[in-house]
């Protein structure tokens, strides 16, 4: 696009006839995604935790749509979704995602955050990418910035644990693993392609992270600056839809057009050096695969 065009979600044109998976789409970012492409008239399954409020989300946006069961931080209902997706579709979005109030494991052992952010999308990415036609779209963040990952304490069972800091971690290993999707991808000739993005600072619930005091406080603290310095959730979604619309390298990491990459419209982003790490990357990828007993199919 010209410099002096913004994007808007117009760009996504006549979907009519297309399938595209978004998972978390009953708040957030998630929800303006899919409510976007259900607008533009395609078909878009609402991969959510809460059914019921799935549902309702569906019926408000109207459009083609279906809500299907997944929680991510439970391999056992990643798989039952893969096993009910009987058609093929033409994207995925890895939207989903949480700070956890607390430290605690998935129901498979994991550190909550990321299981929950990492593990539970790598392992339903493998086990639907013969059914991905066209793309799949990997939400990260800028959290990765401010983050390192040490493979032999995936699961912060020696390092200290805090939210944010187990949240950014998981967005680096989120990082990570789209550098070695698009690798793969590319080295097997696919025609499907990968992207990351980052919403920019939005202003949603993900501060609300604990009921205690001083954690609450931090939150009010935090949605009063946001009105003013952070994204909406439209906006938020933007990067998502903006990978879907526009001719960018594949692989290629999206953010905000800001210089803090907090508030704006979209644009190609730089991604630190760990992150930019393709042996990391290819070593916390078999990582991924033992813990989740699940592998990449050939393409």
């Amino acid at each position: 696009m010209a410099a002096d065009q913004q994007w808007t979600p117009a760009r996504l044109g006549d979907r009519s006839g297309q399938r595209v998976i978004v998972t978390g789409a009953t708040n957030g970012i998630g929800l303006a995604t899919a409510h976007a492409l259900a607008r533009a008239g395609a078909h878009v399954i609402l991969a959510v935790r809460n059914v019921d409020l799935g549902e309702r989300r569906a019926a408000e946006m109207g459009g083609s749509t279906e809500v299907s069961h997944v929680d991510l931080s439970d391999l056992a209902s990643v798989r039952a979704f893969a096993d009910r997706l009987t058609e093929d579709v033409d994207v995925l979005v890895n939207n989903a995602g949480l700070v956890a109030q607390k430290r605690e494991t998935t129901t498979d052992g994991f550190e909550m955050s990321i299981g929950t952010n990492f593990l539970g999308p790598f392992a339903l990415t493998n086990l639907v990418a013969p059914r991905v036609r066209s793309q799949i779209v990997n939400v990260g963040s800028d959290a990765h910035k401010f983050a390192t990952l040490d493979l032999d304490d995936l699961h912060l069972t020696r390092s200290r644990w805090n939210p944010m800091g187990a949240y950014g971690r998981s967005k680096l290993a989120v990082m990570l693993w789209g550098l070695e999707l698009d690798r793969r991808l590319r080295e097997s000739g696919s025609t499907v392609t990968t992207a990351l993005t980052h919403p920019g600072w939005v202003a949603s619930n993900l501060s609300n992270v604990s009921d205690a005091p001083l954690m609450s406080m931090f939150h009010t603290v935090t949605q009063t600056i946001a009105k003013t310095l952070a994204n909406d959730t439209d906006a938020g979604a933007a990067p998502t839809l903006y990978c879907m619309t526009e001719p960018i390298p594949p692989g290629s990491y999206v953010g905000i057009d800001s210089r803090l990459g907090l508030k704006g419209g979209p644009t190609l982003a730089g991604r630190t050096a760990q992150a930019s790490d393709y042996a990391l990357a290819q070593r916390l990828w078999q990582r991924a695969e033992t813990e989740t007993g699940t592998s990449w199919p050939r393409m």
